[in-house]
């Protein structure tokens, strides 16, 4: 995590743009990535994962370093991630929360691939240290001051500003997980289009997804508990975005608004600034307090976009933020159910035929009630679940076309569990619940076997 003091300054307007215009890519060179978190626990008895001893979390990424050959990097002398030959890697979030971000694939087959290869290695490694994965979008059981913290210094940073600018923000961080999406663009007006469908169909894909109805040990009253804590974690960088609706939105659009969310660190030898609350207004100007007279260069503008957490996410591809983390099945529903809506032009059309007419204020009540409702929100004359049936329709169509086929199947099988749930009605959380008001009889512990990845 060096370098960012020798990348180039920043020395226009046109340098903030450049840095997101430069993910402009031919549909050829187009890729799907997925990244998702795993919550980690112990059995016998139930508790979370500390980072340090032989059988933590740094234990965890030395067998699995040991197992892949991929190459560890430190924050300080502590390994915090892992790195492959490629663009993809292991990284762990703040309450141990373990991370792949995938590379680029061509097809979710190859997605599918990747991701099966990489439990295999968690299993392999995290068995024999009493290590297990959870997908649930967030910990079932534990508060924020029963969750080990990983030693990463952006955290630390992190945390001591969330208490400033929302209630949930630490939940966010030790808590939650989620699966993410990216996909690319060709140029702007395609990133506009892409965008816009994106943030307005983002609340149907947390209701689809929502996988969250616990915390604390008993119910949270919502279907997706990871979603409220968004609405009430730090409102400067979240939400849904409408500017992203206005006429002449753009490269220049994102970057004006990425300049007024508050910044908080800038990295140099290696170490962590503290730079909460500052302006990276300020920053190009060299007032920066913590650095007087510094200038910011494009490593620290693209550290700054990656702490913007938005519905969706513009950094050289689109991150799709909405989902709960699910099981193996629900992770590659989402890179299907984006790209079949996002990678075929008649489907991205007909869903932005769909949307374009929703309000700012449509828009923000779906946002605001779906994760306490789901698919059984209103709209319009409809419920969220009619949106949903259409949404998947499309995404279906968009993957029918792509003719992505092994062994004889397309990219619509995976697909599968989203028709599941639209056939019966019921989330991954409505079945939890059921389950957790009848055969468990309340007993909150028989998910961790239930939900085991």
């Amino acid at each position: 995590m060096s370098g960012e003091e020798h990348a180039p300054l920043i020395e226009s307007r046109d340098d903030l743009i450049d840095v997101m215009a430069q993910g402009s890519k031919p549909r050829a060179e187009w890729r799907i990535g997925t990244e998702h978190e795993k919550h980690v626990y112990r059995k016998g008895p139930l508790a979370p994962v500390p980072y340090a001893g032989n059988d933590g979390v740094h234990a965890l990424l030395d067998g699995v370093e040991a197992r892949t050959g991929w190459q560890p990097f430190f924050d300080g002398e502590n390994p915090i991630g892992l790195r492959n030959d490629t663009v993809g890697g292991i990284s762990l979030e703040p309450g141990g929360q373990f991370e792949l971000s995938g590379a680029p694939q061509v097809t979710i087959h190859d997605a599918a691939a990747e991701l099966d290869s990489h439990l295999e290695d968690c299993r392999a490694i995290g068995g024999p240290l009493n290590i297990h994965f959870l997908g649930l979008g967030v910990t079932p059981l534990w508060a924020v001051r029963d969750i080990p913290k990983m030693p990463k210094s952006r955290y630390g940073i992190m945390t001591a500003y969330m208490d400033k600018v929302g209630s949930l923000g630490t939940s966010m961080m030790y808590r939650s997980c989620t699966v993410q999406a990216n996909l690319d663009f060709s140029d702007e007006a395609d990133m506009v289009q892409k965008m816009r469908v994106s943030l307005a169909l983002q609340p149907i894909i947390t209701a689809l997804f929502a996988n969250s109805p616990f915390v604390d040990g008993k119910p949270s009253g919502y279907l997706s508990f990871r979603s409220q804590i968004w609405l009430d974690t730090d409102r400067a960088r979240t939400g849904m975005l409408p500017f992203a609706f206005k006429d002449g939105f753009g490269f220049d659009a994102y970057a004006e608004h990425a300049l007024d969310v508050p910044m908080y660190f800038v990295i140099r030898d290696g170490k962590y600034i503290d730079t909460a609350g500052e302006s990276f207004r300020a920053f190009m100007d060299g007032k920066l307090p913590q650095l007087p007279g510094a200038r910011p260069t494009v490593k620290d503008w693209e550290n700054h976009l990656s702490t913007l957490f938005p519905e969706v996410r513009l950094k050289q591809f689109l991150e799709m933020r909405g989902a709960d983390m699910g099981d193996r099945d629900h992770v590659l529903a989402l890179a299907a159910i984006w790209a079949g809506l996002l990678y075929d032009q008649d489907s991205l059309d007909a869903a932005w035929e769909l949307v374009e007419n929703w309000t700012d204020e449509e828009r923000e009540t779906l946002r605001n009630e779906v994760p306490r409702t789901a698919l059984k929100t209103k709209f319009r004359q409809g419920t969220v679940a009619d949106l949903a049936r259409l949404t998947v329709d499309l995404a279906n169509d968009g993957l029918r076309r792509r003719r992505e086929v092994v062994a004889g199947e397309d990219e619509t099988i995976y697909l599968r569990p989203l028709e599941h749930t639209l056939e019966t009605g019921m989330t991954q959380a409505d079945r939890w619940l059921h389950k957790y008001h009848n055969e468990w009889q309340g007993d909150l512990t028989r998910i961790f076997d239930e939900a085991e990845m």
